[in-house]
């Protein structure tokens, strides 16, 4: 079987181990790593309450160059005030000295840290002093290192998330592979849970830069599950260069098969995020279109989304579709509610202002498959769009989220 993960890419190392923070006793404990310096660029989250490893993530990728991630699940290092950044720092200065045999150019400035899990508790330094060093040892190019890798960040998730393609630019094969992890408290303001991607794409820090957020946008900027933007959200892309074609340093035409290719890449990995929600059972693709400005298209699309009503309606298959509709009417975004249609699936239900002649058993069936379209044209002329993934909500949604501390 040919290998997805994320070490298909050429000079990328991972690997996950069990470091004992989760009381599961999973994987907990994970590492991503170039055995060369790559191009870098992050985004994270704008939550005023942020985790420790943003703080110091932040800081080091101002050079615009990593030699890798390391990532702890199970405590999220959040509200631990100064110890917990002195903690965070150590846990990139530990992966920088354990890497140093086998990768002489790393720095503990060129490690993004990242942690995932409760919030409101010390890491236990103990155990990751002593899992760093031999999680370092055990990286590799592999395919299972790939698959440890995306098994060691997750915590709620149900399965692991990943996607891979390969792309052509000036004539030389070029890998983009990316996991990411998310599940519950997603509604980013940038970008999700934490995600990681890798290339051998050479490209410059600062186009790499302008292309991961213009992505984001489109991309993790468009999925979510509960309305709650997380206090540790990351998104990283790594690109070590090592395809060898001639470095991208403007937009152009091989620029564009790049960013088609990373856009590609996020825009599965988001939509496995809302397919696997914390209780989901469906996953919902909400579209808007006929809005008078990008930004419109975004409130009515996340007001949809977003809605309780909208969410257990589509839960239950009740064919309820005028909560569509209301949720883009208070959204702030401008609309002809008399030039407006909504559909349910391929179902138009509503059209120019009054509902359609169609049997809402029909609305029903429509709504029972695990993959659901809810469409809605504001009627203002326009033509800008959105579209968003997200979820349903159901009754498993509360029973993990009230026992998630214990």
């Amino acid at each position: 079987m040919a290998n997805e993960t994320i070490t298909s890419v050429p000079g990328f190392l991972a690997g996950a181990l069990r470091c004992g923070i989760k009381q599961s006793n999973k994987p907990d404990l994970a590492m991503l790593v170039s055995r060369v310096p790559a191009a870098a660029a992050a985004v994270f989250t704008r939550n005023k309450i942020v985790g420790a490893p943003i703080i110091v993530g932040r800081r080091n990728m101002r050079s615009g160059h990593l030699h890798g991630c390391i990532i702890n699940s199970g405590c999220s290092n959040v509200c631990t005030g100064r110890r917990g950044i002195h903690d965070a720092r150590e846990m990139c200065q530990l992966t920088a000295e354990s890497l140093i045999p086998q990768i002489p150019t790393v720095t503990p400035a060129m490690i993004l840290p990242g942690s995932t899990g409760v919030i409101g508790h010390f890491l236990p330094m103990a155990k990751l002093r002593a899992g760093i060093p031999r999680l370092a040892g055990e990286i590799s190019d592999s395919q299972s290192g790939g698959q440890a890798f995306a098994e060691g960040i997750l915590t709620t998730d149900t399965r692991v998330k990943m996607a891979a393609i390969t792309v052509r630019l000036g004539g030389a094969s070029v890998r983009i592979a990316g996991v990411c992890k998310g599940s519950g408290m997603i509604a980013p303001n940038m970008a999700t849970m934490l995600a990681y991607v890798a290339t051998d794409a050479a490209i410059a820090a600062p186009l790499l830069r302008q292309t991961v957020k213009s992505v984001v946008n489109d991309t993790f900027n468009c999925v979510t599950v509960d309305q709650h933007t997380s206090t540790s959200d990351t998104f990283a892309c790594l690109a070590n260069g090592l395809a060898g074609h001639r470095v991208l340093r403007n937009t152009g035409p091989e620029w564009e098969k790049f960013q088609a290719g990373l856009l590609e890449v996020c825009d599965a990995l988001s939509r496995q995020i809302a397919f696997d929600g914390e209780g989901a059972t469906k996953l919902v693709r909400v579209r808007v279109s006929g809005a008078a400005s990008a930004a419109d298209a975004r409130k009515a699309a996340m007001a949809i989304a977003n809605s309780p009503l909208v969410k257990t309606a589509i839960h239950g298959g009740d064919p309820n579709w005028g909560r569509f509709v209301s949720a883009a009417g208070y959204s702030g975004a401008r609309m002809r509610a008399d030039r407006c249609t909504c559909q349910v699936g391929k179902v138009t239900v509503f059209k120019n202002g009054q509902p359609t002649q169609v049997h809402l058993g029909t609305v029903q069936q429509a709504m029972k498959h695990s993959e659901l379209d809810i469409t809605v044209d504001l009627g203002t002329g326009r033509a800008f769009a959105c579209r968003v993934y997200t979820c349903d909500l159901s009754r498993q949604y509360i029973t993990i989220n009230a026992d998630y501390h214990t």
